[in-house]
């Protein structure tokens, strides 16, 4: 299948993933935003230089803004005065931009970046996800259910 000239559709490569993000929060609803980027730092990211670890998204003046991702300077170009920390823009449809304002005006909600991943088209895009800070018991609570699953699968195995 091709778009437009000689372009191929690609199978969506994911670039990296927020591992933390499923620990620390609940993650309640998830949302596909594209990033306004300049072209080494495509490249870059295609490289596999970028960080989601402390990142996060915000609503500010109506836009929807990506805060401390971490996208490491390409090295064949040269960038005088490169911030690799710069805050990026969101793109996504205004309705959906006013609603995540709304949600995330309430005590507790924020936004968090799953993953970063290039999709069939080849475009930049990142995976929102509205979440909720967990507590450290139910950080403990997780752990401990977990524990139980493995223990009782190693149990069932070894009958087996």
């Amino acid at each position: 299948m091709t778009f437009g000239g000689n372009l191929t559709a690609m199978p969506e490569r994911t670039v990296t993933v927020n591992r933390k993000a499923r620990h620390d929060f609940d993650i309640l609803e998830t949302y596909e935003a594209g990033l306004v980027l300049t072209g080494p730092e495509v490249k870059a990211i295609r490289a596999g230089k970028a960080s989601l670890a402390d990142a996060f998204a915000r609503v500010q003046n109506g836009e929807l803004w990506l805060l401390n991702l971490h996208i490491a300077p390409y090295d064949p170009v040269l960038q005088r005065d490169y911030d690799p920390q710069r805050p990026r823009k969101l793109l996504m449809h205004r309705r959906e931009i006013n609603r995540l304002a709304g949600l995330t005006a309430q005590k507790g909600f924020t936004l968090i970046p799953l993953r970063l991943y290039f999709n069939e088209r080849g475009y930049a895009k990142v995976e929102l996800g509205l979440a909720k800070g967990k507590r450290k018991v139910d950080r403990r609570r997780e752990i401990m259910e977990r524990e139980i699953r493995r223990e009782i699968d190693r149990t069932l195995r070894s009958r087996r």
